[in-house]
């Protein structure tokens, strides 16, 4: 937070009318009031304010990455520095020499500079960021400046320097800063009219892309949060107005009824985020039995669940309505010239890298100046002592015939010099003493002087391959201060989460069919399901009318509803079977659809809308399902066949607005389910996306087969667990998932592990025995491992030794299928070996020809229309023609 500052008072002798927009200044009697308009005043107090705000309080400048508060307060260390640790109080004090401020926006920007973790060294309780903890009073905490900091921010003989706002002490305009601080650190600020948001980036990933710009190479940076999290940043926009980060929370499934959060989304602590969860819980949004916070160093955060929720849908949810993802909004402006810019953190990158190029050259140009005084005056006082030219001056009596006896006595000896003696040198040279002067070693000097000479050719060829000096500094750097500041926040491209999927449905739906009212508040008549606020109804009447509508209290939709059900737009799968009489006596006819696209609460006629339309017989079936049907007819006329039956199956699946088959022009009597059917619909192709972790049916990533309802997924761990599940697109997978395919039940696992307890490497194949339960096939002892497992028929391996007192058996091929027979999962197995293994290689399998799996006829949900009929022959039997 910037420190908080106040506007002067208006002074207590003048006094302000809006009516009139003046002030009138009190003087005395004997003399005439003075009337000062306000309107060009203000003007020039606000923007004279808003630009103090945006220059000297809230906007870092580019040069250094610092706010003025915050160059003030490295300034202040490195003038209290010696080594050790001072009282943040001290440093707070001694900066309000420098800023006109109080002590608590001092102390309360150093805790942030501190909390970043570069170029402060902490001592005792500067908060926690994970926890929302904050500093200790500034009394009982210390600091100095870090390695690091000291490393890049300093540099006083490049320094420019102003005068402090009370004009006693100078101070830096801006510090010499060799590293991208702004963008290693992040930076907030609130203005007059204007805000500004740096992310933080990774200290490695800076240097990296440094030493790229200099070597004229593409790059591209992405935040680094220090509360680690998974971020998306598809839509980062360079850091520029317009971008957005999005940011989740690190949640795994630790059992069947306990999640566990162990990193939190940046811009969050554990404190806000348990408050977001409980609030979403309250609201019914989600289901949670309690919450464990035991954050310390790391983040540790238990949900336990109630039995029966699903951990999946459970983590989506959090996901969706609670702050275990957030939005982040990134919005780079700095200052630069005395005035706000907005760029790309590419740019400000570009710009830091420069200024560290120029800076570098800068003290490799002063050291140069330095190191050629040095050899100047070295060379100076060897020819001074070895020429003996110390004994001209002892005749001279005045202090102008030592300096022209010195100057006359240098002459024939200084062709060689790199620059003319001045007098300040010969005034140098009648300081050296004679002690100095009797212990002189011309050996001694003429080495300095060479170091010196080395010295210099080493400055000027880093000066002339500048770049390649800077490139070397980076590097420096990296190896120096890189090691342990790895990347900490997951780079991932979220999948969206529709709310209406994952929201806990904690509200019952019910329906009066005769008076056509559904809603959550008629709890006197028929319950029909779970809801939530959020989801839409579909409604079908007797007279062939469909209806979507929002949940709400009670609402009316129509009398006589014959089904009601929560509606899924996504939902292809879900098809309804109908038939139904055209008009008061019409013929009947017969159809199948899919409801998608609708538009809510508009009335759909799914009969020919003639008056007196009727649906005869109506099913719902979430996957396709066709049953057989028994028709019924009334005794009329000539029909010699009164009954007979319809599958179907026999009828392709339509848009909601077709027309339908004709069953009979006859009236019928009855229809009776003759025979529940089975989905006749292709089995669903879901793929699995590796970016995201998450299945899919849009055809992203890697196709896992064709789905059947009943089918399932086996999923493999490297922990050795395995577990089958019916695939749902909100599933969640273990990072350390090693299979993952449609499960085939006689197909056998095979599996080489270590087991810990034994010390030896065992072989075991198995059929899953257990569908519903996850098990583990290794043994449980701490130390056993997976090595590999496969689920190929007939699997190979090829076992590497370990070279053992200079010993090397030769790379063992094992046939899986012929070492062991397929026995039970909690079998242990046949030992491989008792040998130290270097490594076990999956090898291609040996040829095999799977059994042919039968399938039956399927049908594709399509929208379009096939024309044909549904009729009786003469015999009375149901035909069906196609066109």
């Amino acid at each position: 937070m910037d420190e908080e500052e106040n506007l002067e008072p208006i002074d207590e002798g003048q006094e302000s009318t809006e009516s009139t927009g003046q002030f009138y200044d009190n003087q005395d009697d004997d003399s005439q009031d003075t009337i000062t308009k306000v309107t060009g005043m203000y003007k020039d107090w606000f923007l004279d304010y808003a630009s103090y705000v945006i220059l000297e309080r809230a906007v870092p400048a580019i040069e250094d990455g610092f706010k003025p508060v915050q160059r003030r307060i490295m300034h202040s260390m490195k003038e209290l520095d010696d080594g050790r640790y001072n009282k943040v109080a001290n440093i707070v004090g001694h900066t309000m020499q420098y800023h006109p401020h109080g002590d608590a926006s001092i102390g309360d920007a150093m805790v942030q500079i501190g909390q970043k973790d570069l170029i402060i060294d902490m001592q005792g309780n500067w908060g926690n960021i994970l926890t929302g903890d904050g500093a200790a009073a500034s009394r009982y905490i210390e600091a100095r400046i870090s390695k690091l900091g000291h490393d890049i921010l300093f540099s006083p003989k490049i320094t420019a320097w102003q005068a402090s706002y009370d004009g006693r002490r100078n101070e830096p305009i801006n510090l010499p800063v060799k590293f991208p601080l702004l963008l290693a650190q992040g930076a907030e600020g609130i203005a007059v009219g204007l805000s500004m948001k740096v992310l933080p980036h990774n200290f490695n990933e800076l240097i990296d892309s440094s030493i790229k710009i200099l070597k004229g190479k593409p790059f591209t940076i992405y935040p680094d949060f220090p509360t680690a999290g998974i971020a998306d940043v598809s839509n980062y926009n360079d850091g520029m107005r317009g971008g957005r980060v999005r940011v989740r929370a690190k949640i795994s499934q630790l059992d069947k009824q306990t999640l566990v959060i162990t990193q939190i989304p940046f811009s969050t602590n554990t404190g806000t985020l348990i408050e977001s969860i409980l609030k979403a819980n309250e609201k019914g949004k989600i289901k949670v039995k309690k919450i464990e916070d035991n954050t310390a160093a790391e983040v540790e955060i238990l949900i336990h669940l109630f039995p029966g929720v699903s951990p999946d849908k459970t983590i989506d949810a959090l996901f969706a309505f609670t702050a275990c993802e957030t939005s982040v909004a990134p919005l780079g402006c700095i200052i630069e010239n005395h005035k706000p810019r907005f760029i790309g953190v590419s740019d400000m990158l570009k710009i830091s890298t420069e200024r560290t190029v120029d800076l570098l050259k800068r003290e490799l140009e002063i050291q140069l100046d330095e190191l050629e005084e040095q050899w100047h005056f070295l060379s100076l006082e060897r020819i001074f002592i070895e020429k003996r030219i110390y004994r001209d001056i002892e005749e001279e009596s005045t202090w102008e015939g030592v300096i022209r006896a010195i100057d006359e006595g240098l002459k024939p000896y200084t062709q060689h010099l790199k620059r003319a003696v001045t007098e300040e040198d010969i005034t140098r040279l009648t300081e050296i003493r004679i002690k100095r002067i009797s212990k002189f070693d011309i050996d001694k000097a003429q080495e300095k002087i060479e170091s010196l000479e080395g010295d210099i050719e080493q400055v000027k060829y880093d000066l002339e391959h500048i770049i390649d000096f800077a490139i070397a500094f980076f590097a420096k750097l990296k190896e120096k201060y890189g090691k342990g500041r790895e990347r900490q926040t997951e780079l991932r491209i979220f999948d969206d989460i529709e709310a209406t999927k994952v929201i806990l449905r904690n509200t019952k739906l019910y329906v009066n069919r005769e008076e056509g009212f559904v809603g959550t508040g008629l709890k006197k008549d028929e319950y029909v399901t779970d809801c939530s606020d959020i989801d839409d109804v579909i409604v079908f009447l007797r007279d062939g009318t469909m209806m979507v509508s929002k949940v709400d209290e009670k609402k009316f939709v129509g009398k006589d509803i014959i089904h009601i059900a929560i509606f899924d737009k996504q939902d292809k799968r879900t098809i309804y079977n109908m038939i139904y009489r055209d008009g008061k006596s019409g013929p009947s006819y017969i159809k199948r659809f899919n409801v998608s696209g609708i538009t809510r609460d508009k009335a759909y006629a799914l009969s020919q809308e003639k008056p007196g339309s009727q649906v005869l017989y109506f099913s719902h079936n979430p996957n396709g399902e066709a049953e057989v049907i028994t028709i019924l007819l009334r005794q009329v006329g000539s029909v010699k066949k009164l009954k007979f039956d319809i599958d179907f199956a026999d009828l392709a699946i339509k848009g909601r607005a077709s027309k339908g088959n004709l069953v009979t022009k006859y009236p019928i009597k009855k229809i009776e389910l003759k025979e529940k059917g089975i989905s006749t619909l292709k089995p669903r192709r879901i793929w699995f996306d590796d970016t995201v972790q998450k299945l899919n049916v849009d055809g992203r990533g890697e196709l896992l087969g064709e789905f059947r309802p009943n089918d399932r997924l086996l999923i493999i761990n490297q922990s050795g667990k395995l577990k089958t599940i019916i695939p749902e697109l909100t599933t969640h997978f273990d990072e350390d998932m090693v299979v993952l395919e449609k499960w085939i039940p006689k197909k056998p696992v095979s599996a080489i592990y270590y087991d810990g307890e034994k010390e030896k490497y065992f072989i075991k194949r198995f059929l899953i025995e257990n569908e519903n339960k996850e098990e583990i096939f290794i043994t449980e002892h701490p130390k056993s491992q997976l090595e590999i497992v496969s689920t190929d028929y007939r699997p190979v391996a090829e076992v590497i030794f370990a070279k053992v007192k200079g010993i090397q058996k030769e790379n063992q091929i094992v046939d899986l299928e012929s070492f062991i027979a397929v026995k039970g999962i909690k079998a242990i197995g046949n030992q491989l070996t008792g040998d130290k293994l270097k490594q076990v290689n999956h090898l291609e399998p040996l040829p095999y020809e799977p059994p042919v799996e039968e399938i039956p006829e399927e049908i594709e949900v399509n929208d379009e229309e096939i024309s044909g009929d549904v009729q009786l022959d003469d015999d009375g039997q149901i035909t069906l023609s196609l066109d």
